[in-house]
């Protein structure tokens, strides 16, 4: 059975980057009816952050991406928290060195930051490798009877890397990738403070956690060279790799980051976060009133392409669709327009049922009433003017209340000397008019206009003007019939008497 997972670190919020790298899994896994699960990599507890757990699970929830097994869902391989299982690592790490694996280390920071100062005076880099640990304090160049009791002090655990040996990572993306041992350095397994690192926790979880099918992004791939090798040292069958390309700033070259969304104006998380320790606020894709099929349908177009030209895709027909091998090699710029264009054509394809919720909130803080007849009237009027959900007010208050302010620009350009004169003998057509049906009465404004000769762009947007404040909105008949000719009647009168002041 195909078995994924997604691993993120508590750090902070979640990136859309790593949104894209588990939706990516999950599709995978459902494609295959495999297994996603959730694990949360927390061995690194001085950048621990408070609520960050729980907003990642929240955001996943947003955007229906489900999870079989999980820390928040549990299942056979529980415990899914690293920091949980840490018992199990110091195993794993002490069969290594029985192998010969890896080996014990003694040099102090200090002394290494000493060593890479004279490696830098001699216009070198230094790192700890095949060709540097022969001269430095560790267990291949000490005594057993010196490293016995150096090990009574601080110390870390290396991984043992063979010499001068190619190492080949089969990557689902990016084909054969070969990188010789003599320009890797024996990375730490495990740290004087008693705690794993990344590498070997990844590495002993997913092997017990029977991971087949390690899917992740490309800032992954030079470590992959050692994951191999750990697999290997432990006799383990290496799950498939697959490395994703990045998500890039939409403006140039690099990795999106949020100073990029906050600079271009678009959220780069999932959901609104709080920094618990600056307080402060990073805007998310749920409450700048972003739909999560949106969202869910615009990432997976960022490094995958379907091999047609269709764009808008349900998640049943993303997983249907969905292969490794139509994923791209290099990085995927953020569109921002698109993602707009995305959102607003997955609100056209919501009833207005489902739009109504936020309106009625709305409603309610502004201590309006409306009927539900009333509110999916006005949904259906203005949905095609929505690209946010987070728009509903500016886009429909008019209906609801009259304007205290109008636009001067139109003022100046539209509104005449006998304006006011014209507009009050149309209100008081308006309100001996026959049917309160907006044919009707746009035919009894229309005459009149036609009538008196008038400009009728002047006199239409002078009308608009005194029931919106604006010459914008949705068909003005549309608005009248909706408000009832008394309510015209009132705001025609407010605007004359205002715009004369």
């Amino acid at each position: 059975m195909v078995r994924v997972r997604f691993a993120p670190s508590p750090t902070g919020p979640l990136h859309i980057g790593g949104v894209r790298t588990c939706l990516y899994n999950y599709l995978f896994a459902k494609k295959h009816n495999g297994k996603l699960l959730l694990r949360i990599e927390d061995t690194d507890q001085t950048r621990f952050v408070p609520g960050a757990e729980e907003y990642i699970i929240e955001a996943f929830d947003w955007l229906g991406i489900e999870f079989d097994e999980g820390v928040h869902v549990g299942g056979p391989h529980a415990p899914y928290k690293q920091s949980e299982r840490m018992e199990l690592y110091r195993e794993f790490a002490d069969l290594l060195i029985q192998r010969g694996w890896a080996y014990y280390a003694f040099d102090t920071p200090q002394e290494l930051e000493q060593r890479r100062k004279e490696e830098e005076a001699q216009k070198s880099t230094f790192q700890y490798d095949t060709q540097t640990r022969g001269s430095l304090c560790n267990s291949l160049t000490l005594s057993p009877e010196e490293v016995e009791e150096r090990l009574k002090g601080d110390y870390v655990i290396r991984f043992k890397h063979q010499e001068n040996q190619d190492i080949t990572v089969n990557d689902l993306i990016r084909g054969e990738v070969v990188i010789n041992t003599r320009i890797l350095d024996d990375k730490v397994l495990f740290k004087s403070d008693g705690l794993p690192t990344y590498h070997l926790a990844n590495i002993v979880d997913d092997h017990l956690m029977e991971i087949t099918h390690v899917i992740r992004g490309e800032e992954w791939l030079p470590s992959a060279p050692l994951h191999v090798m750990l697999y290997r040292a432990f006799e383990w069958e290496a799950p498939q790799f697959a490395h994703l390309p990045l998500l890039l700033k939409p403006d140039g070259n690099g990795k999106l980051s949020k100073r990029d969304g906050d600079r271009l104006g678009f959220p780069v998380f999932p959901l609104e976060w709080k920094d618990p320790m600056t307080q402060e606020i990073s805007s998310g894709y749920r409450e700048s009133g972003y739909l999560p099929e949106a969202v869910i349908n615009m990432l997976a177009l960022l490094g995958w392409n379907p091999g047609n030209d269709q764009e808008v895709m349900s998640m049943e027909e993303l997983i249907e669709q969905f292969s490794l091998d139509k994923v791209s090699k290099s990085g995927a710029k953020f569109d921002l327009d698109k993602a707009r264009w995305f959102n607003h054509h997955y609100i056209q394809l919501c009833e207005e049922e489902q739009l109504a919720s936020p309106l009625f909130l709305i409603l309610k803080e502004k201590e309006i009433e409306a009927s539900e007849e009333q509110v999916l009237k006005v949904i259906s009027l203005v949905k095609e003017r929505v690209y946010f959900m987070t728009e509903w007010w500016e886009q429909v208050h008019y209906f609801f209340v009259a304007p205290t302010e109008y636009n001067p620009d139109v003022i100046k350009k539209r509104w005449k000397e006998n304006t006011a004169e014209h507009l009050q003998a149309i209100r008081q057509l308006l309100l001996t008019a026959t049917s309160s049906e907006k044919e009707h009465l746009h035919t009894v404004v229309t005459q009149y206009i036609q009538d008196q000769q008038l400009n009728m762009g002047q006199i239409m947007n002078c009308l608009r003007l005194s029931l919106v404040g604006d010459t914008k909105g949705v068909d003005l008949f549309e608005i009248i019939e909706f408000i009832g000719v008394q309510e015209t009647a009132k705001r025609i009168e407010k605007a004359v008497l205002e715009i004369a002041k």
